[in-house]
């Protein structure tokens, strides 16, 4: 019968039809990305951080140990590791539909039953697991066009105001930056601790002994002796913070009386954390952040969020009597973009991925 119906009127039944299809492509446009089935396999990124070790070093003492720990894992696909000077990573990759929550609790596990056979200096840095994906989605790179800012001084802004806010836009899963920020450096002088019969780990060994910050209490603190009025918090100063005062931290003492201070040894300035790392833009000094996706998190969605927080944090830059620049967004594909055509203060944006 509604056969027949339609035979006889063709012209009402293409119309029904071109109805269905618009329907259709509206509604595969506003489909939610959830409806769609999870192709990538999730994987763990575990971080270990060695400073000063070389990579061989780093493979040998801390990777290796953590990969034949992390053999027989449940619905582990496979494991890929890399090593290079003062860090390393292993990244687990396993079967499509694990819960990488279990995942991350069990990975967690196993590194604790191999921390003890970790070097210290592993140990107390600790390892880190991040449930991120494999590849970047996004990069932004902080430069001063003027060029008054150096790397580090880049570096140590992005850490202290970039970094973290990027790190809680929903989508990212974890915020890389590759620069450095400031640091005590100590310059020790191999001659000189031949001379005084010295090793580096002295050196070491005395900066962290007399760097460290103490709780000493209180004074007429509960309960009190009778007739006191009144109780004051003892506060010393214990952290060190200038050259000077870390020049001055004792080494050792000698039985006439006299003292070896870290000054007598080394050259100690302030200077870059970590040397190895450099990101430029056109030659330029730059501090790059690098953006990675959490599990399941739409790669349009969180680049949308990322350039909206940027746009907020535009407002915190340091400003400079030289003069302003413009801030620009630029896009290496074919995706959609967005620039800031307003005027920021003295930091270059640079956003591609």
């Amino acid at each position: 019968m509604f056969a027949k119906f339609f035979i006889d009127r063709p012209v009402f039944a293409w119309v029904i039809a071109i109805m269905i299809l618009l329907g259709g492509a509206l509604a595969l446009k506003n489909l939610p990305v959830s409806q769609y089935p999870s192709v990538a396999p999730p994987g763990l990124d575990i971080a270990i951080v060695y400073p000063g070790a070389a990579a061989q070093v780093v493979e040998d003492t801390a990777v290796a140990l953590i990969e034949q720990e992390m053999n027989g894992i449940e619905n582990l696909l496979y494991m890929e590791s890399s090593s290079q000077v003062g860090t390393g990573s292993v990244t687990l990759t396993f079967k499509p539909g694990t819960n990488l929550d279990f995942a991350s609790v069990e990975a967690q596990n196993r590194i604790k039953r191999v921390e003890a056979r970790l070097p210290e200096d592993v140990r107390r840095l600790g390892v880190t697991v991040n449930k991120t994906a494999r590849n970047y989605v996004m990069f932004i790179a902080l430069f001063s066009p003027d060029k008054s800012l150096d790397s580090v001084d880049l570096g140590s802004y992005a850490a202290a105001n970039v970094v973290e806010p990027l790190r809680r836009v929903p989508g990212v899963g974890e915020a890389l930056m590759f620069g450095t920020e400031y640091s005590m450096r100590l310059w020790l002088n191999p001659e000189k601790l031949q001379g005084y019969k010295l090793s580096p780990s002295d050196v070491v060994r005395a900066v962290r002994a007399q760097n460290t910050q103490l709780a000493v209490g209180e004074l007429g603190q509960v309960p009190a002796a009778s007739g006191q009025e009144m109780n004051a918090v003892i506060v010393v100063k214990s952290r060190l913070s200038t050259p000077e005062e870390f020049g001055n931290v004792v080494v050792r003492t000698n039985a006439d009386g006299s003292t070896l201070r870290v000054k007598d040894v080394a050259r100690v300035e302030l200077g870059a954390q970590d040397y190895s790392i450099t990101a430029r833009i056109d030659g330029q000094p730059t501090a790059a952040i690098a953006i990675r996706l959490s599990p399941g998190a739409n790669a349009l969605d969180t680049v949308k969020a990322v350039n909206a927080r940027m746009t907020q944090l535009r407002g915190t830059f340091p400003r400079a009597s030289a003069g302003w620049c413009r801030t620009t967004l630029r896009n290496s594909s074919k995706s959609p973009s967005a620039k800031w055509p307003r005027r920021s203060p003295r930091l270059w944006c640079w956003c591609s991925w």
